[in-house]
């Protein structure tokens, strides 16, 4: 044991996971008391600058390995899972349990916000001056399936240099597909690919020293710009959707966890804390990937060919708390509308919430990107989505953290069925 290591092990310096969740605390309290305007207008407004450099510069870090990271990783998992013969049971694994959490979580918001029928209360004439100023893209089914289907196949270089990770997934999976095929011919690029997804690991490694700063700087910004009236005005529709989140989080894929790996939550959550921090705070499930794939592989043990497959293209298509916020938000829209949706409409709710949430990207109020289209499925006013856009960056920090956590039990399952 070298004496760097001794002085580590005699240390009272808390650990990477304990420095996030103080970070984390201490962020939403200061964000909290600048928001209460406590602080001095100059002071205010110093203070958030710095968050904001800080917090964007560690969201920055996460995205510059983000697609060379999605890239690699998928290549050489598809790679190496067809090698082992495996491939085609972990599409079937992966599917399936993206599908049946989605599902499952879908079902939960429907139940739970039938039950507190929230917006009773309040009138959606109440909403019509914001409502007119916002401008919606309205899209038919076809209109969106063809959007959708079209966003699948563009030149890669396009679309790593403009941040699309969809298409950058799905030539990934084609080029790792194509690369088996080669057989032995093209072990070498194989092996290039492998040692540059070590590489991008090593610059995860650096960029999570920064992880308490930039997630106290994201939460204290957070906190202090929200509007705490309009969040005590809606606050039964907020205190709603964190409750059915967390009840997802917190019993339903533990649940599924453990019925499938026999593994405890606790043994989840301490392996997952660093990933669903960052979650939180970033509110972006394409920007904690790095930090996913790191806690996935070193704390979970799942194995490295497994995670680089399932956590890419779940951060890109497994929403389980999107799906839960866009079909709870249509339920919302028609009780403040007066409109009660039948049973048939909930279940279109709930398919269209589904797909949408599957085309929805990784970044930061994805979920209001495609909640047009579920409002349209049922004929609720598309316009509606002002009501929700002033209070979906504070919903979007926990369902995001959800979704992550989605992905991360996922790939422990998958891992599991494969022995």
């Amino acid at each position: 044991m070298t004496e760097q290591d001794k002085w580590k092990k005699r240390s009272y310096w808390p650990g990477i996971n304990t420095q996030i969740l103080i970070a984390a605390m201490a962020g939403l309290l200061l964000g909290y008391w600048l928001n209460g305007q406590n602080a001095a207008p100059q002071t205010r407004e110093q203070i958030l600058y710095v968050a904001g450099l800080a917090g964007g510069v560690f969201i920055d870090l996460l995205k510059m390995v983000l697609i060379p990271l999605i890239f690699t990783s998928i290549v050489t998992g598809v790679a190496h899972l067809q090698a082992h013969r495996q491939a085609s049971r972990v599409w079937r694994y992966t599917f399936g349990f993206f599908v049946l959490s989605m599902m499952l979580a879908m079902i939960l918001a429907l139940i739970a916000t039938g039950w507190v029928r929230p917006g009773d209360g309040l009138q959606l004439d109440m909403f019509a001056e914001s409502m007119a100023s916002v401008k919606v893209t309205q899209l038919s089914g076809p209109e969106f399936l063809a959007q959708f289907l079209h966003s699948l196949f563009l030149n890669p270089l396009q679309a790593m240099a403009n941040g699309k990770i969809l298409p950058v997934v799905v030539f990934a999976l084609f080029l790792g597909a194509a690369m088996v095929k080669a057989g032995e011919r093209k072990q070498q690029v194989l092996g290039v690919l492998q040692e540059l997804l070590e590489l991008l690991m090593l610059i995860i490694q650096w960029v999570m020293y920064l992880a308490p700063l930039g997630v106290f700087a994201l939460l204290t910004k957070l906190m202090a710009t929200q509007d705490m009236a309009l969040l005590r005005t809606m606050g039964e529709f907020i205190l709603l959707i964190f409750a059915i989140t967390l009840i997802h989080g917190v019993v339903v894929l533990p649940g599924l966890l453990y019925v499938f790996t026999r593994k405890s939550p606790l043994w989840l959550w301490r392996g997952t804390r660093q990933a669903l921090v960052t979650a939180f705070a970033t509110s972006s499930s394409a920007a904690t990937l790095p930090v996913s794939l790191k806690c996935a592989e070193e704390q979970l043990h799942v194995r490295n060919d497994v995670a680089g497959f399932v956590l890419p293209v779940g951060a890109t298509m497994n929403m389980d708390g999107t799906a839960l916020y866009e079909a709870s938000a249509a339920l919302f829209i028609a009780y403040l509308a007066g409109v009660d949706l039948s049973v048939g409409q909930q279940i279109i709710v709930m398919l269209t919430a589904m797909v949408a949430s599957m085309g929805a990207p990784g970044i930061p109020s994805a979920g209001m990107v495609t909640m047009v289209m579920v409002l349209q499925s049922v004929g609720l006013p598309a316009e509606a989505i002002a009501i929700l856009l002033p209070i979906d960056r504070i919903l979007d920090t926990v369902r995001t953290a959800v979704n992550v956590e989605g992905d991360l039990v996922a790939s422990v399952v998958v891992n599991e069925r494969l022995g």
